[in-house]
């Protein structure tokens, strides 16, 4: 067994091997991917080759599209482009079936099979749309793509053709070419009925032809005429949806794609991916342009419903670490599992449906995102959100929520009471859910795209097979709904994606995946990877466990008697654990006991190995294990550099299978290594030492003596420390050295001896050991070379028995070291012989003049000096230098005076200093005994000029022998300055000054002062003006001048080696000296020179990126900091303001392989390579090349990749040399060779064939001239367009800059003080706590007050209650949040009366709110962001409640002028009625992308309530529907009267009064509208020929014949005419007669239009543009709007973002929730300014500003119209970045509305950050005065809300939560102590009494 599983690992391996130099079809190579989900071990798998299987296309076109697996017998079937395979379960080929191409066109309908068709046919390829198994009647449905998609039935045993109808409309499914849009669920519904098909597919732009979803029936015979007919069809209802052709005008390309489909219980489900509707902060006005947001949705059918009534969406997404993943791209239904169905809170039985989905909601197929994310959705859950939005809808709450398929919102109608079976009504349905099913995100990948997924039960485990976009599949288990473990990845095909359609063989083995071109059957698990138990049951593959005798990792059923006890191990703490006793010996044998723990029976016993020592039997006793340990002669031999250890493997073998199955690692050691006692006894191991032997040992036994055994480092012999031991040289003199334990010599053993090492050379002495702690060397003298060295420190070593050495642990210490020494080294003067140590003993013998010892000077006593003897002074000082020579008069100058004999102490020569005649004060410090004396000069005499220097050492009186003069002269002089330059330098200092004068180098130091600034001193020739006390004044002026300023850099760019030229701008630039340009990266700096132009710009050379150009760099870089040193300039080492980039280096290639390029004369040289035009932003840079021929430079072209070179004139061979930048490189030499002259038969040749040639050209000429004279007239037709064309652009943006220019005027002379209309107190707070709801019940009196609701009440106001009540609500899971929302707002209206508890209740609240925030690891600054819990809404209502009154006084007028300058300039120009785009816009998207002509009409206007009273005059435009003149007239009439209160331009007719009493009634829509096609143009002032001062008036509406006709061709676009005549159609039945989603065939209607048509492809929707950049020069009207709007925008954030207004002051609001924020982040310890600035600015400006910024209608009585709306949503987004404080990195793709404020939010965000440090600098509100404001609000607005009412409503959520709020309550320590729950009991029982 042994010997075969060996051989099968090495066959892998060298499979694996093999395939890396061979491809193998047969064999995949499997990789490792990122393991992305933490803490999940990756392992990579080999397929074996056995297991694997695959199957390649015949026909590259013949892509791969579906795959079913027959669960009976386990046989493929593949459906391909053209064909339909039947595979073995091995995927050997049984049977294939043609299916294409043949002849056909999509847009022929019927198909050209059932009548002849007009349009081209071409040879169309058929791809499979659908294949699904019909296991009932044994056939296979394949439907395809040609002909409008019919379907086969096919045999499933042969795939013979049963059938394939084709000749009624119902047998076309959709002409769509994809194959993954369109899914299929067959339905069953018991023996009798026959089973019916539901079929849901994209309609490709063709919704009148083909239903979006149906159900069909499948006839039991194949060829059966009713095959796939609607189950049900009449005039009115049939069981299908239509997508009506109205949702095709709002988008062009809408379709529904079905990714998955399924049936489960009663219901069948399809998940799909569909764009958007409309509605949302993520449609319409989006910024990013106008691309398409999608939506995943989930859809329920009843299998019952045959009308289609049962009908619900739900979206479906996940989000996933605050990433949201939206775009589904494949789904599976599986079974939950034990394990996972715990943490699902569902049965193990409950489906579970695993969606793969992609990051976002945008597709973009290009550069689309890798991120992706598999998550879980319980099937139970979904079905009770449904339910629950059904009761809802029954109740009449809602609308039916269908973008797509209403024409308008339809509101739910109350009718009963639903169950979970309910199959839907014909009304209320269909139905939408608006709000999103969350599933729970497993696993995500930023890498690797997951593009399909399957799944299965297996032990309880849930197990997740996911393909991926590079081919891989990755296994994964799902544990619960936040434990996914990616255990591994497989590379299942070659070149992925992974298709959707995956599937599992019939036993749940293997895998079968598919990419387009393979399909390949992947083993479900690969456990026989793993070589050992830990790693096999560490992998996380539930099918592998461990069979421990056999020692391999495989599925339980494959293991040998698995079923015994500890034969197989699934549990990673089943795996056997080996110790052993003792666990490390000495290399002799020795007796071992093994412990083995988890073993199975060993009856058939086992071996013990030792690596490849040894091999012995072991005695098994119960779990313990006798092994014997290899001899000593098997051990290899310990080395000592290796230490005195070696690790061993020890193993068990198993007799029953002679395989190892467990093993541990076991030490043996080796004492004998260590060589001295010390390191022995100090070994880990049991080492003694034998002191007599001198020798380590593991058995004390074997020492000589028992007190000779040495078990501590104390019982070693060894060396104590001693004083320094000083030897003069050649003086005879005995060494005793103090030491313990050390040994008696024994018989026959050597004495003890000193070893010392001088110089290199070794001297033994011989020793005396006096006792077990002394021993001496001997009398010797001893001996060194070279007088360099006064003393040499020696080596010394004690041993005994010839080499026996004595441990000297204190060797190296300096302390204790053993010194050799001389007296006459280096000590040739008294003064340094005297100076020596005093235990060296060194005289000074007079007699000879030198240093000697005592004993060595032959005179007698008074003829040597020695140190503090009685004779101690050295005679005859001498001065041998002095420096200064020159000093100032003033004195001060240190004067140095070195020599010999200079005493040796300083009293000795304290006072008797003289230099010149004057003192000179001797300095203790600088006093270098005999050698050295620094004095401080005195002040000198004006009739003092030189002199020399006198020293006099002694004490008392000075004896001439003891005196010194010197020889050199010390002068007096007087220093001057003449003149210093440069004469200006920048404040910051750091100018280098040269000040020029003489005797500037007397004195010993300088300092200078420029004004009070010291100046350093750098050198002598340079900067010199203070000479020690001689102060030089003289009238030289340094101007200091404004620091430098750097103002732009051009360009903004280089390439990594920098010397590129960069012009800087700036001022005050001509004051440095060196300017240098810097740049900083990764810690390196590099700088680079600068010359200066002029005082305003200079020329700089880009400094070098300092980056390892080893890592071949391919990306631009930013330097971490790029700026100048200039001079001492700090501010400009930095730039914050610069966007400086480094491209990467231009790279050369060589000329040729060889290095030499031959050429011809004059051929150009061209150099290839890449990055030779850095990307710039501005289009690509362009880079100064010079290229070297020789010596000379040639004419350069330049592309990206090559370098043309126009050689000169020369022949030869030539270097080739590019410079670029700081580069420099030679790509080769060029060999230019010239032509060899040439025969005389060859020039006759050649003038013949010149004469031919000649009259060729002749011939060419004439031919061409034609030819150029058409071209000629071509280029004109072209300029000619290109002019027109610049005209326009040019008209365009003059036309944009004069209204600029007169808009501003005009708008600020307009905008009089009009009287603002601001809404009511009740009536603002109610908008924006209860936005969209108007008659609130808060507003009404309840008819009779109950008892219980009083008590209720009196709950409220307890603070414990309401704090458990808000969190027990929060935890419970149907809490939405919706809900979350309305309780806020229903918990302050009730404590608007209480404002000071609820602001206690709210602080509590966010206090837990952080808490919570902080402990779930969230991002700090993620906080207050969104309204996700009570308190977030409580606060906004909080400050709605506090600011009113600022609003009224303050910040509303800014506003309100905003919302009327918008107003006023959009309808300055035309605005389309219907699309709501106009010429001026601040918003891309609402923007009129064309020439629109217009003009300004005056018109008379009669007052609709007073015909007496004078004529208004009102500007409109030509171009205004009737619908905009009548409001523009309603504007002008009722200018200062708010909205509320005017006439409503529906109840008007407009009248227009022509001459002679005729009057007109001008309409919208009337008998003379002009249609086009199925384009019908609104009327317009200039359809009627309106001239300009025409009278009209507005009179009440009268009833027209037009108003009545047939309102099906109504557009659901147009105006809200058209909505109310929706009101006005009969029964609900009629109304669903006009819904064209459920009649079969409707025509389509006519499409209305007014300025741009809505054309229903995108690419024209800016109707005729000419050019695709003609729509782009439109774009400069928002800059001529923002513009003109500017000043209000900027008065808006001014009046915001300021803490003092207008003789009121900040709101205390403001600032006590500030400070709450500060104390909190204090708290928590959060000191990052971002944090805390990012939290106020989502407190206020995010929660409060941008919703009424947006919503101006919550405060003002007005009308916003939706052009208004998304220009305020631009000043909104301004107003939001202002607040934040991440950095915009912008570029030419960003959003226009981020491109349009992009300069101003710098300033503004330095106004939010004044405004928020003010607010911190003011001084704390006290509690006590903020309470004192919050009860007089309180006061002011007290009976605004009826609290009753509030209550009744907040009661609704304790009657649906009350046990869980029982419950907290009871479990709260303080609740319980005041009975709360008791109490609530009480409340509860009387509410239902009374009820």
């Amino acid at each position: 067994m042994t010997s075969l599983t060996r051989t099968r690992t090495c066959f892998f391996v060298c499979c694996f091997l093999f395939s890396l130099t061979f491809p193998v079809t047969s064999q995949t190579v499997v990789q490792a991917s990122q393991a992305h989900s933490a803490g999940s071990q990756v392992i990579t798998a080999s397929i074996q080759q056995e297991e694997y299987a695959s199957f390649r296309a015949e026909n590259p076109e013949w892509t791969f599209n579906h795959l079913a697996v027959d669960y009976r017998n386990g046989n493929v079937y593949l459906g391909a482009v053209n064909r339909i395979y039947k595979l073995s379960p091995g995927l050997e080929v049984q049977v294939s079936h043609e299916t294409g191409p043949d002849e056909d066109n999509r847009k022929c309908y019927p198909p050209r099979i059932v009548q002849p068709c007009s349009e081209p046919l071409t040879l169309t390829n058929n791809v499979n749309k659908m294949l699904l198994m019909d296991y009932r009647e044994n056939r296979l449905l394949a439907c395809g793509s040609l002909y409008q998609g019919i379907c086969k039935l096919l045999r499933l045993d042969d795939l013979f053709k049963l059938g394939e109808p084709f000749h009624k409309k119902e047998h076309y499914l959709s002409g769509v070419n994809e194959s993954g849009s369109v899914f299929g669920v067959i339905v069953s519904y018991g023996n009798a009925s026959p089973d019916m098909l539901f079929v849901a597919t994209a309609v490709d732009g063709k919704p009148e032809y083909f239903p979006t979803i149906s159900s069909r029936k499948l006839a039991r015979n194949s060829e059966e005429d009713g095959m796939f007919a609607y189950v049900f069809h009449d005039e009115f209802v049939a069981s299908m949806i239509k997508i009506p052709s109205d949702t095709f005008t709002v988008i062009p390309d809408f379709d529904i794609y079905y990714i998955y489909g399924f049936a489960s219980g009663t219901f069948v489900y399809f998940l799909t991916l569909q764009p958007e509707m409309g509605g949302g902060p993520t449609t319409g006005s989006s910024s990013a342009g106008r691309e398409q947001v999608y939506t995943s949705k989930i859809v329920r059918l009843c299998k019952a419903d045959t009308a289609f009534n049962s009908y619900v969406e739900v979206p479906i997404g996940c989000i996933s670490g605050n990433v949201e993943y939206r775009l589904l791209e494949a789904a599976y239904l599986s079974k939950a599992g034990a394990i996972l169905a715990r943490s699902l809170d569902v049965a193990p039985d409950d489906d579970v449906l695993f969606a793969v989905f992609s990051k976002g909601q945008k597709r973009r197929p290009r550069q689309a995102s890798q991120d992706s994310a598999l998550c879980v959705f319980s099937l139970r859950k979904i079905n009770e959100k449904i339910k629950e939005r059904l009761q809802s809808c029954y109740k009449g709450e809602g609308t039916l929520d269908l973008a797509w398929l209403k024409v308008k919102d339809i509101p739910c109608s109350s009718l009963l009471t639903i169950d979970d079976d309910f199959c839907g009504l014909d009304m209320n349905a269909p139905l939408g859910v608006s709000e999103m099913v969350r599933g729970k995100p497993l696993f995500s990948d930023a890498v690797d795209k997951m593009t399909s997924v399957i799944g299965y039960v297996y032990k309880n485990h849930s197990l997740v097979f996911v393909g991926t976009k590079s081919g891989r599949v990755k296994k994964i288990r799902v544990d619960g709904s936040s434990r996914a473990l990616q255990y591994e990845t497989v590379q299942a095909v070659e070149n992925g994606p992974i298709l959707r359609d995956m599937a599992f063989s019939s036993d749940h083995h293997y895998l079968y995946v598919m990419s387009e071109t393979q399909l390949s059957r992947v083993p479900v698990e690969a456990c026989g990877q793993y070589s050992t138990c830990s790693e096999c049951l560490g992998s996380g593959d539930p099918h592998c466990g461990w069979c421990v005798l056999h020692n391999m990792c495989t599925r339980k059923e494959k293991c040998e008697r698995s079923s015994e006890p500890r034969r197989f191990a699934s549990d990673i703490k089943q795996c056997v654990r080996l110790s052993v006793h003792p666990n490390n010996i000495s290399v002799s044998q020795f007796s071992l006991v093994l412990e083995a723990h988890n073993v199975p029976e060993l009856s058939a016993g086992v071996n013990c190995t030792f690596e490849d020592l040894a091999e012995m039997n072991g005695l098994v006793e119960g779990n313990r294990i006798k092994c014997s340990s290899p001899a000593e002669k098997e051990m290899p031999r310990i080395i000592v550099d290796k230490g005195d250890h070696q690790i061993v493997q020890l193993y068990l073998k198993s007799k029953e299978t002679g395989l190892a199955f467990a093993n541990t690692s076991f030490v043996f050691y080796n004492c004998s290594v260590h060589k001295s006692c010390l390191s022995c006894v100090s070994s880990p191991y049991q080492c003694h030492w034998c002191k007599y032997r001198h020798d380590c040992t593991h058995d004390p036994r074997t020492c000589s003596f028992q007190e000779g055994r040495v078990k501590k480092p104390e019982g070693c012999p060894q060396l104590l420390p001693a004083e320094r031991i000083l030897v003069p040289v050649n003086v005879v003199k005995p060494i005793t050295l103090r030491a313990k334990n050390l040994p008696q010599p024994q018989s026959g053993q050597r004495g003890y001896e000193c070893l010392l090492t001088i110089q290199g050379n070794e001297h033994r002495v011989p020793a005396l050991r006096f006792n077990s702690s002394s021993v001496q060397c001997q009398n010797t003298s001893y001996f060194y070379d070279g007088m360099e060295m006064s003393s040499l420190p020696v080596e010394l070593t004690v041993i005994w028995n010839g080499d026996f050495s004595i441990d000297n642990p204190h060797m190296n210490t300096q302390a204790h070291a053993f010194h050799l020494y001389k007296c006459d080294a280096q000590r040739g003067s008294c003064g340094l012989c005297l100076k020596a140590d005093p235990l060296f003993g060194c005289v000074w013998c007079k007699g000879e003049n030198r240093c000697t010892l005592k004993q060595h000077c032959p005179h007698p006593e008074n003829q040597w000096l020695e140190h503090n003897g009685i004779n101690s002074k050295c005679t005859h000082p001498r001065i041998t230098q002095i420096t200064p020579l020159r000093g100032p008069r003033e004195g001060g100058t240190l004067v140095t005076i070195r020599g010999e004999n200079l005493g040796l102490e300083f009293r000795e020569i304290q006072g008797n200093v003289k230099v010149a005649e004057v003192d000179c004060t001797p300095i203790r410090e600088g006093y270098i005994p005999a050698e050295q004396i620094v004095c401080e000069m005195g002040k000198a005499e004006k009739s003092q000029y030189t002199g020399n220097v006198q020293v006099c050492v002694g004490v008392g009186e000075c004896r001439p022998e003891f005196m010194a003069k010197s020889s050199k002269y010390y002068y007096f002089v007087i220093p001057r300055i003449i003149n210093l330059k440069p004469s200006r330098g920048p404040v910051s200092g750091g100018t280098i000054v040269n000040i020029t004068g003489s005797h500037l180098d007397a004195g010993s130091n300088v300092s200078i002062m420029f004004k009070d600034q010291p100046c350093t001193y750098l050198s002598q020739s340079q900067c010199l003006t203070n000479c020690n006390k001689a102060h030089l004044q003289k009238d030289l002026r340094f101007e200091y001048v404004e620091d430098p300023t750097i103002t732009k850099i051009e360009p903004e760019w280089s390439i990594y080696s920098g010397h590129t030229p960069v012009i800087v701008t700036g001022t005050n630039l001509d004051i440095i000296q060196t300017p240098l340009i810097r740049a900083k990266y990764n810690g390196h700096e590099t700088l680079n020179l600068c010359q200066v132009l002029s005082p305003t710009s200079m020329l700089c050379q880009a400094p070098e990126l300092p980056i390892s150009l080893a890592r071949h760099q391919e990306v631009p870089e930013r330097p971490d900091e790029f700026g100048f040193k200039l001079d001492d300039v700090q501010a400009l080492m930095a730039l914050n303001n610069t966007n400086f980039i480094y491209y990467p280096n231009p790279e050369f290639e060589p000329l040729s392989v060889s290095g030499v390029l031959e050429l011809k004369p004059g051929s150009p040289i061209i150099l290839k390579g890449r990055n030779f035009l850095p990307p710039t932003n501005s289009g690509n840079g362009k880079l100064n090349y010079t290229v070297l021929i020789g010596e000379k430079p040639c004419v350069l072209t330049v592309s990206e990749t090559q370098l043309l070179c126009e050689s000169p004139n020369l022949t030869g061979r030539h270097k080739v040399l590019a410079r670029v930048g700081g580069i420099e490189f030679s790509p080769g030499v060029v060999h230019i060779t010239s032509d060899s002259p040439l025969s005389s038969t060859a020039i006759i040749g050649i003038a013949a064939a010149g004469a031919l040639l000649i009259l060729f050209i002749v011939v060419v000429l004439i031919a061409y001239k034609r030819k150029s004279r058409e071209s000629d007239l071509t280029l004109k037709r072209l300029q000619m367009q290109m002019d027109n064309l610049e005209s326009r652009v040019a008209l365009e943006c003059k036309e944009a800059f004069a209204e600029l220019q007169t808009d501003i005027h005009e708008l600020t002379s307009d905008l009089d003080g009009a009287g603002i209309p601001f809404l009511d107190y009740r009536t603002y707070t109610m908008r924006v706590l209860f936005p969209g709801i108007e008659e609130h019940p808060v507003l009404r009196d309840l008819e009779q007050v109950e008892k219980g609701l009083k008590l209720f009440g009196q709950l409220i106001n307890n603070k414990v209650f309401l704090l458990c009540f808000i969190r027990t609500l929060e935890a419970q899971r149907g809490f939405s949040m919706r809900d979350r929302g309305n309780v806020a707002s229903l918990i302050m209206t009730v404590l608007q009366s209480k404002l000071e508890y609820a602001t206690d209740v709210l602080k509590h609240l966010l206090s837990d709110l952080i808490d919570r925030n902080l402990e779930s690891k969230n991002h700090p600054k993620l906080l207050l962001r969104r309204t996700e819990s009570v308190a977030e809404k409580m606060l906004t209502n909080w400050f709605t409640f506090l600011l009113y009154k600022f609003l009224k006084e303050c910040a509303g007028e800014p506003l309100f002028s905003l919302f009327c300058a918008i107003k006023q300039q959009m309808e300055k120009g035309p605005i389309d009625s219907i699309t709501g785009e106009a010429r001026y816009s601040l918003s891309e998207d609402k923007l009129i992308r064309q020439q629109i002509d217009y003009k300004t009409l005056v018109v008379n206007c009669i007052h609709p309530e007073n015909e007496k009273s004078p004529e208004i005059q009102v500007k409109v435009l030509n171009c205004d529907t009737i619908s905009q003149v009548k409001e523009k007239i309603l504007d002008a009439i009722y200018k200062n009267v708010p909205h509320s209160h005017r006439l409503k331009a529906s109840d008007m007719d407009l009248e227009w009064r022509q001459g002679r009493g005729q009057r007109m009634i001008l309409q919208d829509e009337d008998v003379t509208t002009k249609i086009e096609g199925d384009w019908k143009r609104l009327n317009m002032l200039a359809h009627y020929q309106v001239p300009d001062n025409a009278v009209m008036a507005l009179v009440p509406k009268q009833v027209t014949a037009y108003n009545s006709v047939n309102n099906s061709t109504v557009s659901r676009t147009s105006a809200s005419k058209y909505e109310n005549m929706i009101k006005y159609t009969g029964s609900p039945d009629s109304l669903r007669s006009r819904t064209p989603m459920i009649t079969p065939d409707l025509e389509s209607g006519v499409k209305v239009w007014h300025l741009v048509k809505n054309h229903e492809h995108g690419d024209q929707k800016e109707g005729d543009r000419g050019s695709k950049m003609v729509s782009e020069i439109y774009l400069t009207r928002l800059l001529a709007t923002k513009g003109t709007l500017q000043k209000f925008v900027d008065d808006l954030f001014e009046t915001i973002f300021s803490t003092a207004h207008r003789g009121s002051a900040l709101p205390l609001a403001i600032k006590y929730m500030f400070d709450f924020l500060d104390e909190q982040a204090d708290k928590h310890n959060i000191h990052d300014p971002h944090v805390r600035h990012t939290w106020k600015s989502n407190c206020l400006p995010l929660r409060f500003w941008v919703n009424v910024i947006k919503n101006p209608q919550f405060v003002f009585d007005i009308h916003k119209s939706s052009i208004t709306d998304a220009c305020l949503s631009v000043v909104a987004q301004t107003f939001m970045d202002s607040c934040s404080t991440s950095e915009h990195r912008l570029g030419k793709d960003s959003p226009s509305n981020k491109l349009l404020y992009a300069k101003d939010i710098p300033s503004y965000k330095s106004w939010v950050e004044r405004y928020y440090s003010d607010i911190s600098k003011m001084p704390a509100i006290s509690d006590q005065d903020m309470n004192a404001y919050l009860a007089e609000q309180s006061r002011m607005h007290m009976n605004e809300f009826n609290t009753m009412s509030s209550l009744s409503e907040i009661y609704s959520y304790v009657g649906k939560y009350t046990e869980e709020i029982v419950c907290s309550l009871e479990q709260d320590d303080a609740a319980r102590k005041q009975r709360l729950a008791f109490k609530l009991e009480q409340v509860v029982a009387f509410m239902s009494l009374e009820s």
